[in-house]
């Protein structure tokens, strides 16, 4: 088995490429779903969360208020280590757990996981390659504020909150540019398929 770690910036294409990877095969695991689960109402990373950030992050049916919390975080470096410290650990466990069962159903599989933080939560350290998609900012932003309806300050402050996309490219063993065709980009991962696939 192989274990590809992707990541990139903001709204620079990183789920298409999880997607097209999907299509040949791979196996994708999502760290923002795994984040999603561990965080669900009385799990203790919620407990811990509501703890440390109040009754203002909570919606009244107990899930978390993500609007709220990101206001928070985004405007406050150390909260956000806080929450990073509160949820990182378990995903990474949830994680290891679905390679594990993965790799004991197809052993030569390849596994992709798709993690935002990649390089800031040290998960680099745990896989056997990786992947970064990049995008110039001027299509981040455009992309934030289409997707997300961002205002301009709203996407800019979002993305210095990230690691620069230039760091997360010179650590990479691949890169892909977000800004290509659909095909393309489809070629692209055909080709980093077929050399990882004899590594699996």
């Amino acid at each position: 088995m192989i274990l590809v770690g992707l990541t990139g910036g903001l709204a620079t294409g990183k789920s298409s490429v999880a997607r097209l990877f999907q299509d040949n095969g791979a196996y994708v695991i999502d760290a923002d779903e795994l984040a999603r689960e561990v965080v669900q109402p009385g799990k203790p990373a919620w407990r811990d969360i509501v703890r440390t950030f109040g009754k203002q992050v909570v919606n009244p049916d107990r899930t978390l208020n993500r609007a709220a919390l990101a206001e928070v975080i985004f405007r406050n470096e150390a909260k956000r280590r806080r929450l990073n410290a509160i949820v990182h650990p378990r995903v990474a466990r949830a994680q290891a757990r679905l390679t594990a069962a993965i790799a004991k159903k197809d052993p030569t599989a390849i596994v992709l996981y798709d993690v935002p933080l990649l390089f800031e939560a040290g998960v680099d350290k745990r896989v056997d390659k990786v992947l970064v998609v990049t995008a110039d900012r001027a299509t981040q932003i455009k992309r934030l504020m289409t997707r997300n309806g961002f205002t301009r300050a709203e996407a800019l402050r979002r993305l210095r909150a990230q690691m620069p996309l230039r760091e997360k490219i010179a650590r990479a063993d691949e890169v892909i540019d977000g800004t290509l065709s659909f095909a393309q980009t489809k070629g692209e991962v055909e080709r980093i398929v077929s050399e990882i696939k004899p590594l699996a």
